[in-house]
C-alpha cells in the first residue's frame, strides 16, 4: 500500500451509490425508503441506502428466474462464463483502492487490511472460481452394457446469497465465485451495517460482461429483505454467512416455504490450544493475540479462547499482553492503524456488556476493558484471565477483542475445555509432539483444525463449521456442492 496516499482527501471526494441493482441496472426501492449508512469510526452519515422490502425481492426473484429461464447464463458455453467471471475478477482488482476505501468507511476496518488482505482475496476468490468452470466433469456410473447413466451437475436456479458485516466483500466473493460458476443466478443481500461494496460491485458485474438480471443486490434490513428471500416460493437456495440465531431463522423460513436448500455459516468461539511443548510459545502468543484483535474482533472463527496448559499459561498470558498493548487503535483511514472502530454503536455496546460481564462473573481483567475516548466506536484490546468454562464470555460469540485466558492441566483437558461449546467452526493447537497434533486435531469437533498457526488457510481448501456453526462449505471445489443438483439420466441400449 502506498503511504503516499491520503486516504482521507480521497474519501472527500469519493462518490457513493446506494441503490438496489435489479435487471442490470441501479434503481431505488420499490417503497423509496432509504436507511442511513453511518461511518463507524466518525458517526457521520456515509450515504442514504434503498431499503428493500418484499416487493424488491419479488421483482429481484421474476428478473433473476427470467434470466436463469433464458439460459443467458445458465446454458452460456464453460468457457465463455470463465472469460466473464475472469473480467469481473480483474475489474475487482483494479477497483481495489475505491473499494477498500468503501469497506474501511462502511465497517470501521484498517485501510491497511482492506487493501492488502480483503481486496486481493476477493479477486482471487472469483479468479479462482473462473478458472475452475472448465474444469469440472461430468460421470457416467458403472453399468451394465444394456444401459448409459450420465450423471450430471446442474445449477439450482435463482440463489440468494446474505452475507455479514465484518467482511463484506470477501463473504460476498465466497458466495458469488462458486454460485455464478455453477450457473446460477444471484441476488446479494449485503448486511445493513455494510451495503457499499455490493453496491459497487454490481456496476463492475456488468462491465465485465455477466448478462442483465444474473447479477443483483438488494441492501435492507433483515427483517424485511433478509427475511422475504428467506420466504420466497422461487428462491432455490439460500447461502448465509452470519449468526447462529439468524441462521436458525433461515431453516425455519425454509421449512415453511419451499424447502429451499440452505448453507450456513454461523457463529464460533473457537478454541486455540497452546501445549507446554510449542515449537515457539512466543510466536504461538502473538499468533493468539492477533488471533482474536484482528479485525477488532470481528470474526467468526475469532480464536477466542485462550486454552493454555498451565505450566506455561503466565508466560503466554504475558506475551499476548504485550502484543495487545502495542496494537494501534485508531483512525482506520491512517496506514499506521493496526485496529479500527466496531461497526456500529450496537456492537460495540454489546461487547462492552459482555466486559462487565466478564468482570462481575469474577474473571480477571488483565487487559484493556475500556471504549476508547475518541469519537466514534473503538474498544481497547481486551483480555480476561483465571476464566472458567462456565463463564459467559467463555460460552458466548462476543464478536469484538475480547480474549479469555482458560488453564488446563493436559492435551486432554485442553480438547475437552475446546469442545465445551455449541460451537464448531475452528480450532488450533501448539506443539511440537506430532501425536498430540494428530489426537487434538482427530477430536476436535471443529470444521478446520490448525496445527501450529492459525487462521492459515487457501481458496483451495475448504472452510466451515460443525454443530451450531453450521453446514456446507465455502471456498474450494466443495462449494460448487451447494449450488448444484445431481441429475442421473438413464439411457436404456436395449439387448
Amino acid at each position: 500500500m502506498s503511504a503516499s496516499i491520503d486516504w482521507r482527501a480521497r474519501a472527500a471526494t469519493l462518490s457513493i451509490n446506494g441503490q438496489a441493482f435489479v435487471g442490470g441496472k441501479y434503481v431505488p426501492s420499490q417503497s423509496g425508503r432509504t436507511f442511513d449508512c453511518i461511518n463507524p469510526a466518525t458517526g457521520r452519515l456515509l450515504a442514504k441506502v434503498a431499503a428493500c422490502d418484499a416487493r424488491d425481492v419479488d421483482q429481484a426473484v421474476s428478473v433473476a428466474r427470467a434470466a436463469f429461464a433464458s439460459g443467458v447464463w445458465s446454458r452460456m458455453a464453460p468457457r465463455d462464463r470463465k472469460s466473464r467471471l475472469a473480467a469481473f475478477a480483474d475489474l475487482i482488482a483494479s477497483h481495489s483502492e475505491e473499494l477498500a476505501l468503501l469497506e474501511t468507511l462502511d465497517m470501521g476496518k484498517p485501510i491497511r487490511d482492506s487493501l492488502a488482505v480483503d481486496l486481493p482475496l476477493s479477486a482471487q476468490c472469483i479468479r479462482w472460481y473462473a478458472e475452475a468452470i472448465d474444469k469440472i466433469y461430468d460421470e457416467i456410473a458403472p453399468t451394465a452394457p444394456s444401459a448409459i447413466s450420465l450423471i450430471r451437475r446442474e445449477p439450482l436456479g435463482v440463489v440468494a446469497a446474505v452475507v455479514p458485516w465484518n467482511f463484506p466483500l470477501l463473504m460476498a466473493a465466497w458466495k458469488i465465485g462458486p454460485i455464478l460458476a455453477a450457473g446460477n443466478s444471484i441476488i446479494l443481500k449485503p448486511a445493513e451495517q455494510s451495503p457499499l461494496t455490493a453496491i459497487k460491485l454490481a456496476e463492475l458485474s456488468a462491465e465485465a460482461g455477466i448478462p442483465d438480471g444474473v447479477f443483483n443486490v438488494l441492501p435492507g434490513f433483515g427483517e424485511s429483505a433478509g427475511r422475504a428471500l428467506g420466504l420466497h416460493m422461487d428462491v432455490d437456495a439460500v447461502a448465509f454467512t452470519g449468526s447462529t440465531e439468524v441462521g436458525k431463522y433461515f431453516l425455519q423460513y425454509s421449512g415453511q416455504s419451499n424447502m429451499k436448500r440452505v448453507g450456513l455459516e454461523c457463529g464460533g468461539k473457537s478454541p486455540n490450544i497452546i501445549l507446554a511443548d510449542a515449537p515457539d510459545l512466543d510466536a504461538a502468543a502473538t499468533a493468539a493475540a492477533w488471533g482474536v484483535f484482528y479485525n477488532q474482533g470481528e470474526v467468526c472463527n475469532a480464536g477466542s479462547r485462550l486454552i493454555v496448559e498451565r505450566s506455561v499459561k503466565d508466560q503466554v498470558v504475558e506475551k499476548v499482553m504485550e502484543v495487545g498493548r502495542a496494537i494501534r487503535v485508531g483512525d482506520p483511514l491512517d496506514p499506521a492503524t493496526e485496529m479500527g472502530a466496531m461497526v456500529d454503536q450496537t456492537q460495540t455496546e454489546r461487547v462492552m456488556d459482555y466486559i462487565e460481564k466478564g468482570r462481575a462473573e469474577g474473571a480477571k481483567l488483565r487487559l484493556g476493558g475500556r471504549r476508547m475516548e475518541k469519537e466514534g466506536c473503538f474498544i481497547e484490546a481486551t483480555l480476561f484471565d483465571d476464566v472458567t468454562s462456565n463463564m459467559t464470555i467463555a460460552r458466548e460469540e462476543i464478536f469484538g477483542p475480547v480474549l479469555s485466558a482458560i488453564a488446563a492441566k493436559d492435551i486432554d483437558e485442553a480438547v475437552s475445555i475446546g469442545n465445551d461449546t455449541i460451537y464448531g467452526l475452528a480450532a488450533a493447537v501448539w506443539t511440537k509432539d506430532i501425536n498430540k497434533a494428530f489426537k487434538a486435531s482427530s477430536t476436535l469437533r471443529a470444521g478446520v483444525v490448525w496445527v501450529n498457526c492459525f487462521d492459515h488457510g487457501d481458496i483451495s481448501s475448504p472452510f466451515g463449521g460443525f454443530k451450531q456453526s453450521g453446514f456446507g462449505r465455502d471456498k474450494s471445489l466443495h462449494a460448487l456442492e451447494k449450488y448444484t443438483e445431481l441429475k442421473a439420466t438413464w439411457i436404456h441400449l436395449g439387448q
